[in-house]
């Protein structure tokens, strides 16, 4: 900053919001419609010291604005707003806290836990009616002024096609956390993440996507704090703009920069794990760190007539006013920068429905929706949405407009409950299998639309998923009341740990069966961190503040037999993914396009080779399936190939279904060393719990067409070949109208 400073700051400009440098100066832009007066307050390189104040001298259409020459990027700054406190108007100004500027895109200086953090007098008998007049400047991070040009002409996207994505949900810090190769201060940051090691991983494995848990800035929790935890998955922004400080070891925005062209580099896309649904600041009864305080009435939804309190669908206090068209353009101009400034490819939407709820509820056609959907920039990025809030009508799985995958829990719910060996679970496994068509084939998406997922960060590793029965998670401190009861999981035996060989190995191979599964169906498959070697979080469901070995990436474990072993099946069954385009269709399977005379492009068998009749379909104590997929393979010929499943407790013996071919066996999650083989005889037994994949010996249309008439199956098919239900099954038409009901 100049050693000169005016004595008040020049009118400025109201567009772009935040503080942005030009060359000769920084011009401050911040929205309030309530405000009366707004300060902008600066501070030495450190943000400990204030070194003077200005009024922002103008506003015009509600942005307050003002122009500092002289200024550059480093200028450290915060905001007072003054206006009425009157919380029972949704009023809450109160210019002795210090306020983040909603665009700030760095912060420097630590939270400090404070009643000051407060705008109402915590121990008063009148709560947040109160007002507490104590500076929170001390108590607060400060904004920087930066300047983001990075040199980005030569970084290319991967922009994989949908349907070749395969996602890999990780965290910032606990990829690294664990890793002794790593520099000390490195572990944790962005700086190890553009390390060759993680990148190598990813590849050996076949993902092209990494997804990072929340990146924004984020304050951990004060009854977190007093209990010696974190706030570790980071679901609480404080800043939408500004990477969180803690994950930049060199305090560079580069940082960040140069891990994302090392993965585009290695052709690996970056998504980031996104949270504009609610703020750090919680309820009545929370801190005033920004938007609060610069203007509560428009920044959240307010109860009408009870405007001193939240609507909050969220589950965590308070809920953004996505309806405002100035918090909509916060969070379309937040999305544009991380595209722009950091070539991010695609966004987790925590908390979806959140997102688009206008004044009647839920709305495919939300002004968030729109807005998205037709920005030129946006609309080309990968956009995934967690489809529940907790408020009315709050799971709306499959409910969103066209450009929006979703997370599906029903495949996690209903892979987990088949290979539990739940009774009647074979037709809904057969749904997920094929995208889950009931609940996404409208409006003429597509099966990528299905992100299917047996684990992620919320909830049990895949690990864990075979190792208990029950949630554990009393690390939390909260009297294991927290996290969800239904896991459907099963131990096999014994809770948690054991030496029990027996035990070992059905779990390994169900966690083999339940990842294969899940790289095997239609849609978008996503791994959770770790699940590639076991990870396990003992039991924890929940681990949001387990900032430790709980939730850090155990790379010792990687390297044990073991882990060798599954990762090496996992990479293996994302290979047969991507050599067999049949495994990624784009579109719907109904068994209605005949692929070559009388080979349809998905058929439905039991373990004897026979087709499914409806009487099979509603046995419920079925749990083999043998699903047959036939299309265009990479080389021209007609790939056909058969997933067998085995969910009970004893082997089977599986027929491959008439008309006879030449089998090569390519994966059998009983034995995940075994090499591909051809099929001797013709059956094949399958151990309790596994999946085997075959191969047919290549076929043309001249070969299958010799092999169909000496088996004299000319004629028509049989259409109890079908799944039969279509609530539950993926078996009915594209809808006449745009309706989602």
């Amino acid at each position: 900053m100049a050693n000169a400073l005016p004595d008040k700051l020049l009118p400025g400009a109201p567009y772009p919001l935040g503080a942005n440098w030009d060359g000769l100066g920084v011009n401050f832009a911040v929205f309030s419609s309530n405000a009366h007066r707004i300060e902008v307050c600066l501070f030495d390189s450190t943000g400990r010291k204030e070194l003077m104040r200005f009024d922002l001298p103008e506003c015009t259409d509600e942005i307050w604005h003002g122009y500092l020459p002289g200024a550059h990027p480093g200028t450290v700054y915060g905001f007072r707003a003054h206006g009425p406190y009157q919380p029972q108007q949704g009023h809450r100004f109160n210019p002795h806290k210090l306020l983040l500027d909603p665009y700030a895109k760095k912060l420097v200086g630590p939270w400090r836990w404070s009643d000051a953090l407060f705008g109402y007098r915590v121990h008063s008998n009148r709560l947040d009616m109160s007002m507490d007049r104590r500076d929170s400047a001390p108590a607060m991070p400060k904004c920087i002024v930066t300047d983001d040009a990075f040199d980005w002409s030569r970084d290319v996207r991967p922009d994989t096609p949908w349907g070749e994505t395969i996602v890999y949900e990780t965290h910032v810090r606990g990829t690294s956390m664990m890793r002794n190769d790593i520099r000390q201060h490195e572990r944790g940051t962005f700086a190890a993440l553009s390390s060759p090691w993680f990148i190598e991983h990813l590849q050996k494995l076949g993902i092209t996507a990494v997804e990072f848990l929340p990146v924004h800035a984020f304050l951990n929790d004060r009854f977190l704090v007093e209990r010696s935890l974190k706030n570790y998955w980071g679901y609480n922004t404080a800043a939408f703009f500004a990477p969180e400080p803690s994950y930049l070891s060199t305090h560079r925005l580069n940082e960040m920069r140069i891990a994302v062209r090392q993965l585009h580099a290695a052709g690996i896309e970056v998504f980031l794990d996104v949270v504009y649904n609610h703020t750090c600041e919680g309820n009545e009864l929370g801190p005033t760190v920004s938007w609060r305080g610069l203007d509560n009435a428009s920044y959240y939804r307010l109860i009408p007539g009870d405007e001193r309190h939240y609507i909050n669908e969220t589950g965590c206090g308070n809920t953004l006013n996505l309806s405002h068209p100035r918090v909509l353009q916060m969070v379309m101009d937040s999305l544009r920068y991380w595209s722009t400034a950091f070539n991010i490819d695609g966004f987790r939407f925590d908390l979806g429905v959140t997102l688009g709820r206008e004044g009647h509820g839920f709305d495919p056609g939300s002004g968030f929706f729109d807005a998205v959907r037709q920005d030129p920039v946006l609309s080309t990025r990968k956009l995934i949405s967690e489809p529940w809030d907790i408020g009315p009508d709050g799971y709306q799985v499959g409910n969103h407009p066209p450009g929006f995958a979703e997370w599906n829990d029903k495949y996690r719910d209903g892979v987990r409950r088949f290979w539990r060996g739940d009774s009647g679970m074979r037709p809904d496994l057969a749904a997920r299998l094929t995208g889950s068509a009931e609940l996404f084939n409208r409006r003429f998406r597509k099966p990528w639309a299905s992100v299917n997922f047996v684990a992620s960060h919320d909830g049990f590793t895949l690990a864990d998923v075979t190792a208990y029965s029950h949630k554990h998670n009393e690390a939390n401190q909260e009297g294991n009341n927290d996290g969800h009861n239904e896991n459907c999981s099963a131990n096999w035996g014994v809770e948690g740990p054991t030496d029990d060989p027996a035990i070992l190995e059905v779990r390994a191979r169900l966690a083999r069966s339940m990842a294969a599964t899940t790289l095997l169906s239609l849609g978008t498959p996503m791994l959770l961190a770790g699940d590639e070697f076991g990870r396990t979080q003992q039991g924890n469901n929940n681990a949001y503040c387990q900032d430790n070995e709980i939730s850090w990436l155990d790379w010792d474990a990687a390297q044990s037999p073991q882990g060798i072993e599954m990762t090496a099946f996992v990479a293996r069954v994302i290979a047969l993914r991507k050599n067999y385009p049949v495994l990624r269709e784009t579109r719907f399977l109904y068994g209605d396009r005949e692929v070559l005379p009388g080979l349809y492009d998905v058929s439905w068998f039991d373990e004897r080779g026979n087709a499914l009749a409806i009487e099979a379909w509603q046995d419920p104590e079925g749990r083999a399936l043998t699903l047959r997929r036939a299309g265009p393979g990479i080389d021209g010929e007609i790939d056909v190939l058969l997933i067998m499943f085995n969910a009970s407790s004893q082997a089977l013996v599986f027929t491959p279904p008439a008309p006879h071919l030449e089998w090569n066996v390519l994966l059998d999650s009983a034995e995940p060393d075994s090499v591909t083989r051809p099929l001797v005889g013709s059956e094949v037994e399958l151990a309790p719990h596994s999946i085997v994949v075959m191969l047919a010996e290549p076929t043309g249309e001249a070969d299958w067409q010799a092999v169909w008439m000496a088996g004299a199956h000319q004629g028509p098919r049989l259409l109890t070949a079908l799944p039969p239900d279509p609530g539950t099954i993926a078996s009915h038409r594209e809808p006449e109208t745009d309706s989602p009901h």
